[in-house]
């Protein structure tokens, strides 16, 4: 069945209107007392995740005051760059601040699920952005949130439009639980993955042989990052420091099969792997193996990229912190048998292709489940839009 058919089958000939949100929904003006807050219900934009995400427990609960009262049902949402998309629906009650707002359905014919599909459709998180104020950091405009206008089927009629829209919600829940399912066995995963690589990277004293990283791989800084050379067109990643490509080059200055460990700046330690040409900017080291008839370059990735903490934690403090190249040279690697290393990296490549690879296993079954959300989901909310809703709604 086609996404048009899809829509005209659920509304049936019903009458669809495009309602304002302050028409049927309104925000929280109640209060409550802050010895009702914890860890677990308060809210602030700070443990809202972005995207989309719903929220995590907070590092941070208010001690005094009174707070904005939310209950389930309710819909809560980031007012501080609406940008990050930062929603969740509630299913608990609870407290927050004047930094998220909490709307609440008002509406006979309007149900909590249905309005938050509305409000996490990008249509919704550009409108708030278009209106917000402040540059440096924007701020939703309460006022004109309100006026923001979306479609109720046949609101005249509460009992089928709830129909309506819970068999809406139905459809992107089944797409959305799925995604839960696929992202909490991504996590079971990692954990299985963290405990082989320590496992299969851990050596008993006089196990193995231990050298310098120094004696048996060549470490180089890059070269200056010129951004007026940089095209979106090139074919060479340029990695300067960060944890991804900041642009791309027509040329490189590293074959590839190498190591890239940030060399300085707030990801100073972090450990990376190339196997194609690439940029090396000069916030970034490459390591590569002198010998690899006796050392398996991957092999050196898996235990420095194991040992990224100890990495992180060497930094040099004061100013910019950075990790010296002395440092690096002189950072100590298990040398085991070649055929122990090989045997180690196949089982390790196995893990990390199933829990980090975007072109196969559960990253790229949820990338797609998640595309195949939105696009039901934009499908489902493509209600007729008059005239009038259209100017309203710019």
């Amino acid at each position: 069945m086609s996404g048009k058919n899809l829509l005209e089958k659920l509304l049936d000939g019903a009458d669809v209107e495009w309602v304002a949100l302050g028409d049927v929904a309104k925000y929280s003006n109640i209060r409550i007392d802050s010895t009702g807050i914890d860890e677990n219900n308060y809210v602030g934009v700070d443990n809202l995740l972005q995207n989309r995400a719903g929220k995590i427990n907070s590092s941070y609960v208010p001690t005094e005051g009174r707070l904005i009262e939310y209950r389930p049902g309710d819909i809560l949402i980031g007012n501080i760059r609406p940008y990050l998309k930062k929603i969740w629906l509630a299913n608990q009650s609870g407290g927050t601040n004047g930094d998220v707002l909490v709307v609440r359905p008002t509406h006979e014919s309007l149900s909590s699920g249905y309005l938050y599909q509305v409000l996490t459709d990008e249509n919704f998180f550009a409108y708030n952005m278009q209106h917000a104020k402040g540059a440096k950091m924007p701020r939703g405009d309460k006022a004109k949130i309100l006026e923001y206008k979306f479609p109720i089927p046949c609101p005249n009629n509460p009992k089928k439009s709830l129909e309506i829209q819970a068999e809406i919600v139905r459809i992107l829940d089944s797409f959305t639980e799925l995604t839960a399912e696929l992202t909490a066995e991504l996590t079971a995963r990692k954990k299985q993955y963290n405990y082989y690589r320590d496992k299969l990277l851990s050596f008993e004293e006089g196990e193995v042989e231990w050298k310098a990283l120094g004696e048996v791989a060549t470490i180089t800084i890059g070269e200056f990052v010129h951004k007026d050379k940089q095209d979106v067109n090139a074919k060479y990643p340029v990695y300067n420091g960060g944890r991804t490509a900041t642009g791309y080059y027509d040329k490189y200055n590293n074959t590839g099969n190498k190591i890239i460990v940030s060399a300085r700046g707030a990801n100073a330690g972090f450990v990376n792997r190339l196997s194609s040409p690439y940029w090396a900017g000069n916030s970034c080291y490459s390591i590569g193996v002198v010998n690899e008839d006796s050392l398996n370059w991957n092999f050196v990735y898996y235990y420095l990229k194991q040992s990224e903490a100890k990495l992180i934690g060497i930094q040099q403090k004061g100013g910019i912190p950075a990790v010296s190249k002395k440092q690096m040279e002189e950072f100590l690697l298990p040398i085991p048998q070649l055929s122990e290393q090989e045997r180690i990296v196949a089982i390790l490549d196995k893990f990390d292709a199933l829990t980090n690879s975007i072109t196969e296993g559960l990253p790229r079954e949820i990338e797609l489940r998640q595309k195949q959300y939105e696009y039901y989901r934009d499908l489902l909310l493509s209600f007729p839009k008059p005239e009038t809703a259209l100017a309203a709604s710019a």
